[in-house]
């Protein structure tokens, strides 16, 4: 049957519109991914100029010399990693386009010409409008929501920190009232809320231990831009406010609390341990992909190493509240881990990610699969800024290593901090870390094996695959179970082996 003039002149009309429509789309989405990565790079250039200002004209002029051009060689070597990434960005999509479109234009198919159009202009829109959409509506699902808990699970709180309980999903599940407590100590900047990623779908850090019947906690920091004593807290305040909490759940339970600090958390419960203020309250410790000695990083510690000395200063990165308190910024702390792996994470490259992942080979969108969705509503979301004496501490552990006896690079209430005080203490240990984690290397995690031991558990992928694939109890890798393959245990299995008083097998 002859295809109708009318079918042809249509088909040959659609594809210009759908490929207008697609760059047009596109140029806008595109401005939409590079602000994301260039507002805080007007920041930090505001930041720059603030400390400058003051500090430009008190240097020696040869020592300013030597610094700009130490800090314009370093920006030369990142523009030519992001040049080499988006290169590579449409390298992918030359590789993945082009012999379609030439086989589509070759062909004088109208039809075949429109088929790649609408292809284009559906990856397009997929990025532009499908999944924004699908993070913006994955909030209701993702985190605590502890308002929608029963009354009576917040249990304490001071004027930094509120202390949940974390209850088992199924409220069915009994809470052990003589079970060990475990107190779980999220990261800082990234929130706590990864410790809950997808209680619904079953991936939660915290619901991990909850639905064994585990009486679980987290320690949740208050709005860092709205409470004053947020903003001033200092590492002292942080370890007195653990102590209230461990001597609050010791006596709910009648037994010593687990310590479970995750990311930043757990450098954080280290040295509120190490200070020894949770004597006799806190018997276990578990760690994971927390950075113990950052200069041991491949990463972030080396981008630190290449800055010239007199701009590797915090007082770069501070913002300034408007009742003239000092916090560092968040979103400037994420955007530095961009720059040191600028190569992949530059917008186009970014962007083109984006794209194939939701839309299939055929063109059709796929919709945003709710893991995807979360995560990305956490990176948008989720940053926050850090009091300054908290920074202070992390920054301290990126820049000077753990000393050659154990000592840490921190002082809390005037006391050096020994890793063999553990030891002493007989507090057990475990461990965790990624395999693949680039954020807090394997080498960071596990410095403190130099000094002391401690039973470690190795985890496949990155920096939140514990929090987010292996909180799955039917993972590969679940929290709950042990490893034949590895000899090694998860977390939530070394809290109930502690919990049941059963010794590790593997000892």
């Amino acid at each position: 049957m002859t295809e109708p003039i009318w079918s042809r002149q249509w088909q040959e009309t659609l594809a210009p519109i759908n490929l207008l429509n697609a760059c047009q789309t596109g140029t806008a989405t595109l401005t939409r991914y590079a602000n994301a990565f260039y507002i805080p790079f007007l920041l930090a250039a505001s930041y720059f100029n603030r400390v400058e200002g003051q500090r430009f004209w008190q240097r020696n002029p040869l020592d300013n010399l030597a610094a700009y051009t130490k800090l314009g060689q370093m920006n030369l070597e990142l523009v030519d990693r992001a040049l080499r990434g988006s290169c590579s960005a449409a390298n992918q999509f030359v590789q993945s386009e082009v012999n379609t479109a030439m086989e589509a234009f070759l062909s004088g198919s109208p039809d075949a010409c429109s088929r790649f159009a609408k292809r284009i202009n559906t990856l397009v829109e997929g990025v532009a409008y499908t999944y924004p959409k699908a993070i913006d509506d994955i909030e209701a699902e993702f985190g605590f929501h502890f308002e929608r808990q029963p009354a009576g699970t917040k249990i304490d709180e001071t004027d930094r920190f509120e202390l949940y309980q974390v209850l088992p999903r199924n409220l069915k599940t009994p809470t052990r009232r003589d079970g060990k407590p475990l107190l779980i100590m999220p990261p800082f900047v990234l929130g706590a809320n990864i410790l809950s990623f997808l209680p619904g779908e079953g991936r939660s850090y915290a619901h991990a231990y909850a639905d064994q019947g585990i009486p679980t906690y987290v320690r949740i920091l208050k709005d860092v831009e709205t409470s004053p004593a947020v903003q001033l807290m200092t590492s002292e305040d942080d370890a007195r406010d653990t102590r209230r909490f461990c001597e609050n759940l010791k006596g709910r339970h009648g037994r010593a609390v687990t310590l479970n600090g995750y990311c930043q958390g757990g450098f954080a419960a280290l040295c509120d341990l190490l200070s020894g203020e949770l004597d006799d309250l806190v018997d276990a410790f578990i760690t994971c992909v927390a950075p113990m000695d950052g200069t041991r990083s491949k990463g972030l510690a080396q981008f630190l190493r290449d800055l010239p000395v007199v701009f590797n200063d915090l007082s770069y990165g501070t913002k300034i509240l408007s009742n003239g308190n000092r916090v560092a910024d968040g979103d400037l702390m994420g955007w530095i881990y961009k720059l040191k792996s600028i190569e992949i994470e530059i917008p186009l490259l970014v962007m083109w990610r984006d794209m194939l992942l939701v839309a299939n080979n055929n063109g059709k969108t796929k919709g945003v699969g709710k893991t995807a969705a979360a995560l990305n509503y956490w990176l948008m979301y989720e940053r926050n800024d850090l009091p300054m004496e908290i920074t202070r501490m992390s920054f301290a552990s990126y820049n000077t290593p753990i000393s050659a006896d154990g000592i840490l690079p921190v002082r809390l209430f005037g006391r050096k901090l020994a890793l063999k005080r553990l030891q002493a203490k007989k507090i057990r240990w475990l461990i965790c870390y990624g395999l693949n984690d680039d954020l807090v290397e394997p080498e960071t995690a596990l410095a403190p094996l130099d000094y002391v031991d401690a039973e470690v558990t190795p985890f496949p992928k990155g920096h939140v695959a514990i929090a987010t694939s292996w909180s799955y109890p039917d993972s590969a890798y679940a929290l709950h179970h042990r490893y034949p393959k590895e000899g090694t245990r998860g977390p939530v299995r070394f809290q109930l082996d502690l919990q049941d008083d059963t010794p590790d097998p593997s000892r």
